[in-house]
């Protein structure tokens, strides 16, 4: 800066991401904000990282089961985004990596739980872009499975059985991808999708909903900090009915004409963006998608990678209803 003039912060989120107004990124111990555990291992899953963006040294870390798969010795699979308002949270992190580990053994799937770049360093859409690299990837190894540079999916995934997910930032990733299939837009070749699942999906818009209006009490994601993590994850200069953040934007993908798959969109209750995701679910049904709402009254945002509870427990059998009831149909 000319003059020796002193960097002003523009946004500080609790001093674990401090953004300047040149641009520049100083990052802080998310520990300070994100749950650390101990989070607790599911016995019977062997997990390792691959690299499916060279280029930029991204990774997806694979689970596999070690329970008897049933589709001629292959499992489903299911894709996973994290968390983290585009902005914190790592593929690895404990919370989401005993999540996975639970998700490949109960399913039990082959579950690819997928890093991708962080905003504000890469606003959106890099995280976008880095899903539909990591489908091309995907594609690449169903097509040439004895070849694949991840044998683990050669022997154990079954590709014409994949669900796509994420929890809250990864939920909105996860539509984004789906639609982008859906529109032709990804090719995903030997690789087929049979359903999505949307964990406290991270939606906005510039209207407010009445859960934003009126914020339940103890809401773990205030709207004030919803707002600031669309601030450093958006286009700079971009509101939050960028089609990014609000799929009903004007100027977004119509919905309406594509084929998506059947969803299943989890709405915590005590999440002041429980009036998104409500109103994303209504929308589709009303579109005549096939869609399954589980609402959880008394669960803050983000519950799905909490520690286990009885809440937690539900979900997991809805979930695995979800899955096996479009597991039998594709049979």
């Amino acid at each position: 800066m000319s003059g020796g003039e002193a960097q002003r912060v523009v946004e500080d989120f609790f001093g674990v991401i401090r953004l300047f107004d040149d641009g520049s990124v100083v990052r802080g111990d998310e520990s300070t904000i994100m749950p650390v555990g101990p989070f607790p291992d599911a016995p019977g899953v062997q997990w390792k990282d691959a690299v499916y963006d060279a280029a930029r040294g991204l990774k997806v870390r694979v689970y596999r089961p070690h329970a008897a798969a049933g589709n001629e010795g292959k499992f489903p699979m299911l894709v996973y985004f994290h968390g983290g308002g585009y902005c914190i949270g790592a593929y690895d992190q404990p919370m989401f990596h005993s999540c996975c580990q639970r998700f490949a053994a109960e399913l039990p799937a082959v579950v690819l739980s997928v890093q991708y770049r962080l905003a504000p360093e890469h606003r959106l859409p890099a995280a976008i872009e880095d899903g539909a690299t990591f489908f091309s990837w995907l594609r690449a190894q169903a097509a040439a499975p004895g070849a694949s540079a991840e044998p683990w999916l050669a022997e154990s995934a079954d590709f014409s059985r994949t669900f796509v997910s994420g929890v809250s930032a990864g939920a909105n990733l996860a539509h984004h991808a789906v639609v982008r299939i859906a529109a032709g837009q990804i090719l995903l070749g030997p690789v087929r999708i049979a359903g999505y699942i949307l964990f406290s999906a991270f939606f906005g818009s510039n209207e407010r909903t009445t859960t934003e209006s009126d914020p339940p009490a103890d809401a773990s994601l205030t709207v004030e900090m919803s707002d600031q993590l669309w601030r450093m994850a958006l286009p700079a200069g971009a509101t939050r009915d960028h089609p990014l953040a609000n799929p009903f934007a004007p100027g977004g993908v119509s919905l309406e004409p594509l084929p998506l798959p059947p969803a299943l969109v989890v709405a915590p209750g005590r999440d002041v963006l429980c009036g998104h995701v409500l109103r994303y679910a209504a929308r589709l049904k009303e579109m005549g998608k096939a869609v399954e709402l589980a609402e959880f009254v008394g669960e803050r945002h983000g519950f799905s990678v909490g520690q286990r509870s009885e809440a937690t427990e539900e979900l997991m059998g809805i979930l695995k209803r979800f899955v096996h009831k479009l597991l039998n149909d594709v049979n």
